[in-house]
C-alpha cells in the first residue's frame, strides 16, 4: 500500500510541477492539457487514498488482531506442556513405588505419590482437553474469519480500478484533438525532435 500512496503521491507532484513551467503561461493548450492532467492525477490520488484507508479498516486490522490471538495460544500451549512433565513425574514416582516390596513405610509414600498425582492428571486432562477440542476450531474459523477480509479486499481493489478507468477516459477525452490519430501525432512528434536535434547547441561534437 506504501508504493501505491507513493506512486499516487508523485503522479500529483509531477501535475503541479508542470503547472508551474513557464510554458503554462505561454500556451493556453498546453495549460488545459496539463490543468487537466493535474486534475485526474488528484481525483486518482483520492481514489486510491480511499482504497489504502478500506483495505487498512476491512483487511490490515482483522490480520493485526487474527495474529494477536497467537501469544494466548502459545501460552496454553505451553501450560498444558507444564502440565504434562508434572504428570509424568509424578506418575514415574508413583511406579517407582509400585515397583518396590510392599511395606508399611514404602505402602505409605505410595499413598501420598497417589494422592499428589491425582489433581495434577486432573490438571493436566483438563489442559489437554481444552486444547483437542478448541485447537480444531480454531484452525477450521480461520476461513470463516479471513473471508470477508478477502472479499474486501478484492471489492476494493474492483472499485478502485473502475474508477482509475473512468479517469483515464475523461483524460483521455479532454486531450484527445479531433481529426488527430495517434500515427499523426507520431509523426509531428519526430518532426519537432528533429527540428531540436537539428539546433547547434544539441548537435553532436
Amino acid at each position: 500500500m506504501e508504493n501505491s500512496s507513493t506512486m499516487s503521491k508523485s503522479a500529483v507532484k509531477i501535475s503541479l510541477d508542470l503547472l508551474s513551467n513557464p510554458l503554462c503561461e505561454q500556451d493556453q493548450d498546453f495549460l488545459n492539457m496539463v490543468t487537466a492532467l493535474d486534475t485526474a492525477m488528484k481525483r486518482m490520488d483520492a481514489f486510491n487514498q480511499e482504497k489504502v484507508n478500506q483495505i487498512q479498516k476491512t483487511v490490515i486490522e482483522p490480520l493485526k488482531k487474527f495474529g494477536s490471538v497467537f501469544p494466548s495460544l502459545n501460552m496454553a500451549v505451553k501450560r498444558r506442556e507444564q502440565a504434562l512433565q508434572d504428570y509424568r513425574r509424578l506418575q514415574a514416582k508413583v511406579e517407582k513405588y509400585e515397583e518396590k516390596e510392599k511395606t508399611g513405610p514404602v505402602l505409605a509414600k505410595l499413598h501420598q505419590a497417589r494422592e499428589e498425582l491425582r489433581p495434577v492428571r486432573d490438571d493436566f486432562e483438563a489442559k489437554n482437553k481444552q486444547l483437542l477440542d478448541e485447537m480444531p476450531r480454531f484452525y477450521h474459523s480461520r476461513l470463516d474469519y479471513f473471508q470477508p477480509s478477502f472479499e474486501a479486499l478484492i471489492r476494493a481493489q474492483v472499485g478502485y480500478y473502475s474508477e482509475m478507468q473512468k479517469i483515464f477516459e475523461d483524460l483521455t477525452q479532454q486531450l484527445d484533438q479531433p481529426g488527430h490519430p495517434d500515427e499523426q501525432r507520431e509523426k509531428e512528434n519526430e518532426a519537432r525532435l528533429s527540428e531540436l536535434r537539428a539546433l547547434s547547441i544539441v548537435a553532436d561534437d
